[in-house]
């Protein structure tokens, strides 16, 4: 028989209040078109360090961390040769690749830094620290790690209360 959940979640918004979602359930894979397949891999694979595991010539490509059969999907089916968006239109802000651990964490900060990729910031948001930049096709992409969750930050009444404060970067590179 399948698990089922009826929890109701009590949102801070009004009129948000809604049946929550199964608590196991996460987001499997992103899937990013891009204008160029190999400069796409080169910076995946090359430079933070994601396997291949499967590819479809000059069209498609699945890359994975530790062996999952993707967690990340790079196509040019219908951006081959195409640009970023534009600033000021919609779509995706980022997607997060979180890291099991603060070391795993620095260790892509010095792959980044080993490449020449620049950052666009970093941030402590109390329940984790955090790398912003931006991939070869404009993607943003964000690599985190999770503090413990008994040290995340709590209001008075026991809530969760983010923070965005400027990261210690020299700090992480000591992990």
């Amino acid at each position: 028989m399948a698990d089922t959940l009826s929890t109701t979640l009590v949102s801070p918004e009004p009129g948000l209040t809604t049946r929550a979602v199964h608590p196991a359930t996460r987001i499997g894979h992103v899937h990013l078109k891009v204008a160029d397949l190999d400069r796409a891999l080169a910076f995946y694979c090359g430079v933070l360090g994601f396997m291949l595991t499967q590819r479809y010539g000059d069209s498609a490509a699945f890359i994975s961390a530790g062996g999952y059969h993707h967690d990340i999907g790079l196509n040019t089916w219908h951006s081959k040769g195409g640009r970023a968006p534009a600033p000021g239109t919609t779509g995706l802000f980022h997607f997060a690749i979180l890291y099991p651990d603060r070391a795993s964490l620095a260790d892509a900060y010095r792959r980044l830094e080993a490449a020449g990729i620049a950052l666009d910031g970093a941030s402590d948001h109390g329940v984790s620290e955090a790398l912003y930049l931006t991939d070869p096709d404009g993607n943003g992409l964000e690599l985190y790690a999770d503090r413990p969750e008994t040290e995340w930050p709590k209001d008075e009444r026991g809530g969760l209360e983010m923070v965005t404060r400027p990261l210690d970067r020299a700090d992480l590179l000591s992990a």
